[in-house]
């Protein structure tokens, strides 16, 4: 892990793209036209179906890919802080949470920026070129001497990837009818979650390097992640796509009448494809919705969660429960294979049943029931299962959360300013989380257990207060009294 409500018609016929490729979406305030004088509902089903495939091979593949970068890069230095690296650069007392947190603060700093440089410069290249960045920003961590040097590069790492949550969030927000978001947000963090269990595999070995060449263990983590990573900001270029009414720019994907298609039905889902003129005035005029600061919080508080998961569980896994070092490496990889399938059928049914609030609810509590098992069972097999439960519900919640915020606001602007602002504070989540697992408390680590248990408790509070508004909002919408969101026919997604 957006904008304000622009009611813009339809453009005109899209120049036909450098190739073809496929998506689908469905509607809520109005179907779509049958196109190409056809006459035959089937055959404009099939053509959706067709068009969804599309986007979800070229976006989706894509955006999973990019934003697990940020995921490999919490995997690769929570597993780096069970090898020599504190040792090597003198990670001392909290040194290694500030490295961690110091990244968090300079990500927050360009959020909003970076998310906007994705509209100026376009997906393409502002993706190619922060996730290059970042690949050649990381080799160079393979080779560094000193924490300062380290916390240095913390800070340019932040400032390159802060746009990749928040800007691929809004660009798949813009492709998408809100039907279908939530699976399509499911479908980026299997990607990000299976690359990071993956990742900790690769670290493993790549750690069973140590001391050959003359390098550590450690320093072939960052090395080996960091070739990956400009190798993924160069094909980035070709493989990402523009925004619908802008298709016709990306490399081998869309034929005019399929842009066409995927224009009209975003326009007729909320009426908000075509951007009105960027103006800071029309951009924070947003900041007057309480709901941003709503979803913004819920962020907070399930980032508090899973930083300390992602970040610290090798540690937790070889302090708390007593594994070797390369036994917690290895052990880290499981739960998030595991999340994957939670985090799917969470979001087929959220997307089936066009429900938001109950998924986020139940996966809180799924969230509360892993942490008591990891605080309080004797057993560490029963700990260990606890981390399953843990990460599968915050990974699921992810997706739900995704598009929890995107369902219910409209706007290109507005959807750009919810993204940043929702991912700031989410970031701000992450420097919470780094603090809260305290080595001295090991191998129970209380604080780190309540906190996650409080965090998802008010969750469930505030989105129960949502439901309650969201309901209210509806009613008065479907008496005629009130037009929600600017947009006639809209309604909020519960």
């Amino acid at each position: 892990m957006s904008l304000s409500s622009s009611q813009t018609p339809p453009p005109p016929a899209a120049k036909p793209s450098k190739a073809s490729w496929d998506v689908t979406p469905d509607v809520d305030v109005e179907p779509v036209e049958d196109r190409g004088g056809s006459g035959s509902a089937n055959n404009e089903a099939e053509l959706e179906r067709r068009l969804r495939l599309k986007v979800d091979l070229r976006l989706c593949t894509i955006a999973g890919i990019l934003c697990s970068l940020n995921l490999l890069d919490s995997g690769v230095i929570s597993s780096a802080a069970v090898t020599s690296l504190p040792k090597d650069l003198g990670l001392t007392g909290n040194r290694f949470s500030i490295a961690i947190f110091i990244f968090t603060i300079s990500s927050i700093a360009f959020q909003l920026p970076s998310t906007l440089a994705v509209r100026t410069f376009g997906p393409r290249l502002w993706f190619a070129f922060i996730t290059f960045s970042f690949g050649v920003i990381t080799l160079a961590t393979a080779f560094i001497q000193t924490w300062q040097q380290m916390i240095a590069l913390r800070v340019l790492l932040g400032a390159t990837m802060s746009g990749i949550y928040p800007g691929l969030t809004y660009l798949i927000s813009t492709w998408y009818p809100r039907r279908e978001q939530q699976t399509r947000f499911a479908f980026l963090q299997v990607g990000e979650v299976v690359i990071l269990a993956t990742g900790g595999i690769v670290n493993f070995g790549l750690n069973q390097l140590n001391g050959r060449g003359g390098l550590a263990g450690w320093r072939y983590m960052f090395l080996v992640q960091g070739l990956i990573s400009i190798v993924i900001g160069l094909v980035t270029y070709f493989w990402m796509v523009d925004f619908p009414e802008n298709a016709h720019r990306s490399f081998w994907f869309l034929t005019a009448a399929e842009q066409e298609l995927a224009v009209a039905r975003i326009n007729a889902d909320r009426k908000d494809v075509e951007p009105e003129e960027f103006s800071w005035a029309k951009l924070f005029v947003h900041a007057k919705d309480f709901k941003i600061y709503g979803f913004a919080v819920m962020f907070f508080l399930l980032n508090l969660v899973s930083t300390s998961l992602s970040y610290f569980l090798p540690s937790i896994l070889q302090s708390g429960l007593g594994f070797s070092e390369n036994q917690a490496i290895l052990l880290n990889a499981p739960p998030y294979y595991y999340a994957v399938i939670p985090v799917l059928l969470s979001s087929i049914f959220g997307d089936a049943f066009r429900v938001r609030g109950p998924v986020i609810i139940f996966n809180s509590v799924s969230l509360i029931v892993g942490f008591v098992l990891l605080g309080f069972a004797k057993m560490d097999a029963v700990r260990y299962f606890g981390t399953f439960l843990a990460t599968g519900a915050y990974v699921s919640n992810w997706a739900a959360l995704s598009a929890y915020q995107a369902n219910n606001i409209t706007g290109q602007w507005k959807r750009a300013f919810t993204a940043a602002t929702v991912t700031a504070l989410n970031g701000a989540g992450g420097i919470a989380g780094s603090f809260i697992v305290r080595y001295q408390e090991a191998p129970w680590y209380p604080t780190a257990i309540w906190v996650s248990i409080g965090s998802h408790i008010l969750m469930i509070i505030i989105v129960a207060l949502f439901s309650i508004y969201f309901h209210y909002a509806n009613k008065l919408a479907n008496s005629g009294k009130l037009i929600l969101e600017g947009v006639e026919g809209f309604r909020y997604t519960l």
